[in-house]
């Protein structure tokens, strides 16, 4: 059995036109932390509340601090804990506990309640219009109103959302919007969340005759070489009182921005309406991985000559393919999914990400060779799935990481669960009710993006369904899931989960609400869950609720549920980042690809304090790049690379043996079947110490030098677990391997070792920004000796002056022990390295940057403001 997608997409929002449609609403909104009376009113005084541009996280900007005890009394110890822990400034005594309740599950950062107000005037030119507001997310239980009216309530912090301001508008004095935010319950999730008000906003201006928000549907029934048929499903409203003759004309522009294609139609509106129209692109430049082809489409509504409204949707062309044998097919050509997984927050900025943040991010990614994100587990923010199609990155777009029962949640540590009850509820508790218009918002926004191939409806679900692995123990008895190769036998396992299931299986139930309501949405796309107990699934109908199975941490299983259900689409869709995972996979035709625990570290599902978060990733908090992402390019890429890492034996889990040479001896710790091995990027240790060096590679062979002494070639694929092992005693000098292919060097990686810190090298990832504070500029901090070594086993604090059009928004030294305040001037360095990030404000000039540590002065890095 075969799923066909024949679609082309769109990869934004409605943008803003010279009929001043969509505006940016991001500018001067008025907060504060605390629930606050009648905040609400329009005649509220909010002059003593800070002033702050969206978008904006406010647990980040508290910082982190350990928890209180689970069943600390509430007034206990106040000012030890005002004196001695990183609490925000200006908080008082009495308040220490209320900011102390943080948890590991979360980051251990404070929730709380906030509220947001801001003020806005209109004139007489927009009485007649249609009026609305959006929101990209707010985090979370957010209700709005303006003008006193409430408008409504979202209990879901990452699902964007609209209302009508129309009705309640004032055309003669200002108008205020009032948000307020509930996450008091800050531990309801099991990874950080943020909270406030931290996506984008923006004010809608619309005529009377409008396309609503999210009202323009584009696919391709029929896509070859050479032609495709693009169909537009658009959506009309009309405010007014009478009939209208209209014309809506749509237009194709290419790549290049040449117009190939037009249509048009003209109809009498009044009310809600809709057309369909079509136009036939000749020789269409499909949208793949390697050449991301971009199509745009101007939609006008036309009266008298006169364009009444006009959206722009950016799209592109192409098929994607699922196939029981074959995996996953792109354009027609067989793919191997190259996937990670990532959390929504982006270090020290938190879950208010600028969308340069994600650009490195996502560029550092597919520089590894990754070529798809799984967005775990939540709904991400237009503009990320705007640069997934502008760079030719596949989306695994999940709604839910919960459905009608919670996961269990942690205070001290991950595995603890001893979170307390009353703050643990989440949107669990507002599921039955709300699942539908969230899940159908989401689709309703994102169903265009050429970069989502598939939804996921839900990760790792049986664990709140006891009798799910009720039936797995009774089959196979109390075994690690992950590493055990279950018996997949039809008839066995569905007489083991019939004898424990109850009368009606309530997941079983939901999964086919969840996927009813997606293809009620969205025919052209799979849909997908992440199953931790899939052996299970396929007797319980689970698996048949979806199109396409994703399996958790469950490669052992591969071959069992290909062999027992040939016509099984199946999909890693999360995996630990070893070898040995990705070896399973890449193996194996029929499996379509990988999806690994994690791309970048993320905060929360950590502890105790101050591991505020998990690093088991290619990348740090950072975004540098830690010793698995060299790893994973050398699997996932062809351009000839060498990478070498090192670590004292004494430390080192790979242990020596002169007669047996090197055995793997891994640490018992739980945790550490998702973390790597203890290396480092350094050649700093005691003179004649016994340091194991690992290679990694995708060269034929490779051969590690010491100052000039060769210590041997060795080939890679000789070693099961792929990676090069010598032990060599340190000497100072240089370690470097040299990678060879058909006997010729093409490629070498060198440590050096450093001498005592002389200077700071600072480095910006750009030279120009807008003037739109919305850009952002990346800061590197090296910490070198005289020779321009980076020194690694050495840190220092390194303190950040901005000078100019700009400001610094936040630091962060990569590390998951780091819980210095994110949005100081100061950070210590880790490894050698720290970053600062900086951002433009609303006046063209020049930003200067300048970092010092002690005596030392950087060099001056300037950024013109545009």
């Amino acid at each position: 059995m075969t799923i066909i997608l024949l679609v082309s997409y769109s990869c934004s929002e409605n943008k803003q036109t010279s009929l001043e449609r969509d505006i940016n609403f991001n500018s001067n909104w008025k907060f504060t932390l605390g629930d606050i009376e009648n905040a609400q009113n329009l005649e509220f005084n909010d002059n003593p509340w800070a002033t702050l541009h969206l978008p904006h996280d406010w647990s980040i900007e508290q910082g982190f601090m350990p928890p209180l005890p689970v069943k600390a009394d509430a007034d206990a110890n106040v000012e030890t804990s005002a004196n001695n822990n990183n609490l925000p400034s200006g908080i008082s005594a009495v308040r220490v506990n209320e900011f102390r309740k943080t948890a590991s599950s979360t980051g251990f950062v404070p929730g709380g309640v906030g509220w947001y107000r801001k003020s806005f005037t209109l004139n007489e030119a927009d009485k007649n219009k249609n009026i609305a507001i959006e929101f990209d997310g707010v985090y979370t239980r957010s209700k709005v109103w303006v003008n006193g009216h409430l408008l409504g309530f979202r209990p879901n912090g990452y699902v964007s959302f609209n209302y009508d301001l129309t009705p309640h508008l004032h055309f003669d004095k200002e108008n205020v919007i009032a948000v307020r935010v509930d996450h008091s319950n800050y531990v309801d999730s099991r990874w950080y969340t943020g909270s406030g008000i931290y996506r984008n906003v923006r004010l809608v201006k619309r005529n009377a005759i409008h396309i609503p928000t999210w009202g323009v549907t584009i696919t391709t029934p029929k896509i070859t070489s050479e032609e495709a048929k693009v169909s537009f499903d658009i959506d009309l409203k009309s405010t007014s009182k009478q009939e209208d003759a209209i014309k809506v004309k749509t237009q194709i522009l290419a790549p290049n921005g040449e117009l190939v294609g037009e249509t048009s139609e003209e109809l009498t509106i009044k009310g809600v309406s809709k057309i369909d129209s079509e136009i036939s692109l000749k020789n269409p430049q499909l949208w793949d991985l390697e050449t991301p082809h971009i199509y745009r489409a101007k939609i006008q509504i036309i009266s008298n000559d006169n364009v009444l409204d006009e959206v722009v949707e950016t799209f592109g062309i192409r098929t994607a393919e699922f196939h029981a044998n074959k995996g996953f097919l792109l354009n027609g050509k067989q793919v191997k999914i190259k996937g990670v997984n990532l959390h929504h927050d982006a270090g020290a900025v938190g879950a208010a990400v600028p969308v340069d943040v994600w650009r490195r991010r996502l560029m550092k990614l597919k520089s590894i060779g990754c070529n798809a994100i799984r967005t775990a587990h939540n709904p991400y923010a237009p503009e990320f799935l705007d640069l997934c199609d502008e760079l030719g990155l596949l989306v695994d777009a999940e709604f839910f990481d919960e459905w009608s029962q919670d996961k269990d949640k942690h205070t001290t540590e991950l595995g603890s669960n001893d979170a307390p009850e009353s703050f643990t509820d989440g949107y669990s508790s507002y599921f039955n009710e709300w699942a539908k218009q969230d899940l159908q918002d989401c689709i309703r926004r994102d169903k265009n993006h050429p970069a989502i191939f598939m939804w996921s409806i839900g990760n790792e679900i049986e664990w709140t369904f006891p009798y799910y692995s009720q039936a797995y123990k009774k089959v196979n008895g109390n075994v690690k899931y992950y590493e055990h190769i279950p018996n997949y036998d039809y008839e066995v396992n569905k007489a083991a989960f019939e004898s424990v299931k109850p009368e009606v299986d309530s997941l079983v139930v939901i999964a086919n609400l969840l996927s009813k309501w997606t293809k009620e949405m969205d025919t052209t796309r799979p849909v997908t869950v992440g199953s931790v107990l899939p052996v299970i699934a396929n007797v319980s109908g689970y698996a048949d609720a979806v199109d396409v199975l994703g399996f958790n941490y469950r490669a052992p299983e591969y071959d069992g549920a290909h062999k027992e259900y040939p016509d099984l689409k199946i999909l890693g869709s999360e995996n630990n980042g070893t070898y040995e995972e990705w070896k399973a996979i890449n193996d194996r035709d029929f499996v379509a690809g990988i999806f690994t625990w994690t791309g970048i570290a993320y905060m929360g599902e950590a502890g105790p304090f101050p591991r505020k978060g998990l690093n088991l990733s290619f990348f740090d908090f950072a975004c540098f790049k830690m010793p698995r992402g060299h790893f994973y390019e050398c699997l996932w890429k062809d351009d000839p690379k060498v990478y070498v890492g090192t670590a004292p034996l004494s430390i080192s889990e790979y242990k020596y043996d002169k007669d047996k040479g090197f055995t793997l001896e891994l640490r018992t710790n739980w945790l550490r079947r998702w973390t790597w091995y203890d290396i480092e990027d350094s050649w700093n240790y005691k003179e004649g110490e016994e340091i194991v060096v690992q290679g990694y590679t995708n060269c034929e062979a490779s051969e590690l030098f010491l100052n000039g002494t060769s210590f041997g070639k060795q080939k890679v694929n000789d070693n099961k677990d792929h990676v090069i092992k010598w032990l060599v005693p340190f000497q100072a000098g240089e370690l470097k391997i040299v990678g060879y292919n058909d006997g010729k060097k093409v490629d070498e990686y060198s440590l050096k070792t450093a001498g005592k810190l002389a200077k700071l090298k600072i480095e910006s990832d750009r030279g120009q920004m807008n003037a739109n504070h919305s850009d952002v500029a990346h800061i590197v901090v090296k910490l070198l000796d005289e020779k321009g070594v980076l020194i690694p086993n050495e840190d220092a604090d390194v303190q950040f002056e901005i000078e100019g059009e700009g400001q610094l928004i936040a630091v962060d030294n990569g590390w998951e022990y780091n819980v210095q305040h994110p949005k100081g001037n100061v950070i210590k360095t880790h490894n050698g390295k720290a970053l600062g990030i900086v951002q433009s404000n609303y006046n063209k000039g020049t930003l200067k940057v300048v970092v010092k540590s002690g005596d030392l002065v950087s060099d001056q890095i300037a950024i013109t403001i545009e």
